[in-house]
């Protein structure tokens, strides 16, 4: 009985120690993949023309590189927290005549979640980083602004 005991406590112990780990690594490869775009992005514009979105790789729950095409990329700061950002499989993202805005337009985490407002647009410079989005590109949803 107590050697069975033993065994659950050391496997939960280093089941927990293994999580523990993971989390810190992800958390260290974030850091590094939020000073790798902050580093490469340019000044502050109010929006950007596009055709359609290739990817995204999301850095925090307040912010998002979207890449338009294979070379082309964009930071998104945005107001608030992003509900489910760093966790969901596909984004939406509204616009008006093929140009995302700040302010005006928003970043579409999933149909339960709050629209995340755009507060900053900063082109990036991918020549100048290391590994652009890391692993496949990611679905993307495109939505029409609803006008007022």
């Amino acid at each position: 009985m107590f050697l069975k005991r033993f065994l659950i406590v050391g496997v939960a112990a280093i089941t927990l120690s293994a999580c523990t780990l993971m989390g810190k690594d992800y958390a260290a490869q974030l850091a590094a993949r939020q000073q790798a775009y902050a580093a490469v992005a340019g000044a502050a514009v109010n929006s950007f023309h596009y055709t359609g979105l290739w990817s995204w790789e999301p850095l925090s729950d307040t912010q998002l590189a979207v890449y338009t095409q294979a070379s082309e990329a964009w930071l998104l700061d945005l107001k608030g927290t992003c509900r489910n950002l760093r966790f969901t499989n596909h984004i939406g993202l509204t616009a008006d005549a093929g140009v995302v805005s700040i302010q005006l337009d928003r970043v579409l985490t999933g149909p339960g979640d709050a629209p995340c407002v755009i507060k900053q647009i900063r082109s990036l410079d991918l020549s100048k980083l290391d590994s652009p989005l890391q692993g496949h590109p990611r679905e993307v949803e495109e939505a029409p602004r609803p006008h007022k």
